[in-house]
């Protein structure tokens, strides 16, 4: 058996979501890294932009340790879901080096307080506001990973490209015809489903 250590695990799940976010967008040009694919609005660059949004904001600004990033985005006043895709003259680069400064940022406020630490959400109800680092990392974690498996979707509408991470794509083998064959097996057996209710 070895050792727990729970702030390893917590970084490790944590920085496994943000390695795959980051990956989705490799190798696609401007235009499919920001073209909406749902929708909502569903884009891969938009994603990134929200989710450095995110570890700023729940492991930065809550624990008392802004990072000093201006996020217009999150302003008061700015338009509904800004934070969700990203202008013509946001570049991929900026987005991406903001989200690699929250990480730092976020790694910095994990190693430097216990994860019993209480913070104060500011933009959650006053009375509700109390929030421990421990919470608020796992919290991120899973908002990182529901973006990431958004992220799987919008980059296989693109150009076919699936995977867990650059090392592991996690799927059954199987070439073009074979997985076009399964789809339409699915397809036929939904199609029955819908006959029989």
């Amino acid at each position: 058996m070895t050792a727990s250590d729970p702030k390893a695990d917590l970084r490790s799940y944590l920085q496994s979501a943000r390695d795959a976010l980051l990956w989705k967008l490799e190798g696609l040009s401007e235009y499919d890294i920001r073209r909406p694919l749902t929708p909502t609005g569903t884009n891969l660059l938009g994603l990134v932009k929200h989710v450095a949004s995110v570890e700023l904001g729940y492991l930065g600004d809550t624990f008392g340790r802004p990072s000093g990033e201006p996020l217009p985005w999150l302003e008061d006043g700015a338009e509904p879901n800004a934070d969700m895709w990203v202008t013509a003259d946001e570049s991929r680069e900026f987005i991406v080096a903001l989200y690699r400064r929250a990480w730092t940022h976020a790694d910095a406020t994990i190693d430097a307080l216990s994860l019993d630490t209480i913070g104060r959400v500011p933009w959650w109800p006053h009375d509700r506001d109390q929030v421990t680092l421990h919470h608020a990392v796992v919290r991120v974690i899973a908002d990182t990973h529901r973006h990431a498996g958004h992220a799987d979707i919008v980059r296989e509408l693109i150009d076919g490209a699936v995977g867990m991470n650059k090392g592991n794509v996690n799927m059954a083998p199987g070439d073009s015809a074979w997985w076009g064959n399964h789809r339409s097996r699915l397809e036929r057996a939904a199609q029955e489903a819908d006959r029989d209710a």
